[in-house]
């Protein structure tokens, strides 16, 4: 059995350089590689290119990599949580690609099946159509998108096993699965990790073959952006 496993984030994350273009999976501050995030900021890398769900929010997330100046350009569908994101944008600073969230999944999806392109009827006669190619299919105009390509994808699962087989929890598996073997190279980072065959193949979301590297991450916050809590009054 090919073992995938590395010892820490720092030998995770070799080969990482200025100018790349990494995809980080998670949705909201759900799932999100905080390992990865926090060594990317550690490692100072500039002039990034991050294709994500979402920025974060300011202090946590890839929000951390925005207050360093690291990302030289966002591509994601929602970036509401994120005040320094919007000063970056609005200021000039930050080159933002707001894409459909669907649309941003299957971008990664085709590249994760080696489809170089896919047609969608998401954004025909928006901005999103700008300059790209449209076709009519059965009555209803299509826009075609391309695969994204990307240097590293940093995904993070619940359980993972030596070989690289994933299984996610709830949420976290919107993005993170479809960024998986998207990338050159897929840096995966999981709450426990377990010998190989530790795993029920029913079980599991992304096989060990979409996978480079593994590896057992810590100390994870799973912070909440919007924390709303139900009152006794609104609980009759």
């Amino acid at each position: 059995m090919i073992k995938k496993t590395v010892s820490n984030v720092s030998s995770a994350l070799k080969g990482v350089d200025n100018g790349m273009t990494f995809m980080l999976g998670g949705f909201g501050l759900c799932g999100i590689p905080e390992n990865a995030i926090a060594e990317l900021v550690a490692l100072e890398i500039k002039d990034i290119t991050c294709i994500s769900n979402n920025a974060g929010v300011d202090d946590f997330g890839l929000g951390l990599l925005l207050q360093k100046r690291q990302i030289k350009k966002m591509i994601s569908s929602y970036v509401g949580e994120n005040d320094e994101f919007e000063r970056q944008m609005l200021s000039g600073e930050l080159d933002v690609e707001l894409t459909p969230q669907g649309t941003l999944a299957e971008k990664c999806r085709a590249a994760q099946a080696g489809f170089p392109a896919f047609y969608t009827p998401a954004g025909f006669g928006t901005e999103v159509a700008e300059g790209k190619e449209t076709r009519e299919f059965d009555g209803k105009m299509h826009v075609l998108e391309p695969a994204f390509k990307a240097d590293f994808a940093f995904v993070k699962a619940w359980k993972g096993d030596e070989a690289g087989n994933l299984i996610f929890k709830g949420t976290a598996r919107n993005f993170n699965a479809c960024m998986c073997g998207a990338a050159s190279v897929t840096v995966a980072e999981v709450e426990e990790l377990l010998p190989a065959g530790s795993l029920d193949p029913n079980e599991i979301h992304i096989p060990g073959i979409f996978i480079q590297r593994i590896f057992q991450g810590e100390k994870y916050e799973k912070r909440i952006e919007q924390l709303t809590l139900r009152t006794k009054e609104d609980a009759r």
